[in-house]
């Protein structure tokens, strides 16, 4: 029990000063000093919340997908019709579903991809799951 106020005392006293700034400081050194407070406190939360809902690291960026969702339709890869919502963490089936290799040029070559209910995807090969939905 003594170690948990302990620690929650020194937590306070650590962030403390990051308050006591932010109002010193005027709106710009606040937002600075509130960023890296939030990344410090909840960055390893947010990762977590991100990586589930968004698109993973390391996956096309923005950029790139226009292009590569035309390199797809340009395939002619077939549309696998799936019954759950096309988002990232899905899990496709291993079996009934053709999975391609991403050209070198897109640097994902770690992962596959196809095409779930006319709309582009980049899997993780080993677990079948969307890591990326390419609008």
């Amino acid at each position: 029990m003594s170690k948990k106020i302990l620690f929650a005392g020194a937590l306070l006293v650590a962030l403390a000063p990051v308050g006591a700034f932010a109002q010193s400081g005027g709106a710009a050194a606040g937002a600075a000093t509130g960023a890296v407070g939030g990344a410090i406190v909840g960055g390893p939360v947010g990762a977590a919340v991100g990586g589930v809902t968004g698109a993973i690291v390391g996956g096309l960026a923005d950029q790139q997908q226009p292009r590569f969702r035309e390199y797809v339709v340009t395939q002619g890869v077939p549309s696998y019709t799936y019954a759950e919502q096309v988002r990232v963490g899905a899990t496709l089936p291993a079996t009934g579903v053709k999975y391609y290799e991403v050209p070198a040029e897109y640097g994902v070559t770690q992962y596959r991809y196809t095409v779930v209910n006319d709309t582009p995807v980049l899997v993780d090969p080993g677990t079948h799951r969307i890591v990326q939905v390419i609008r």
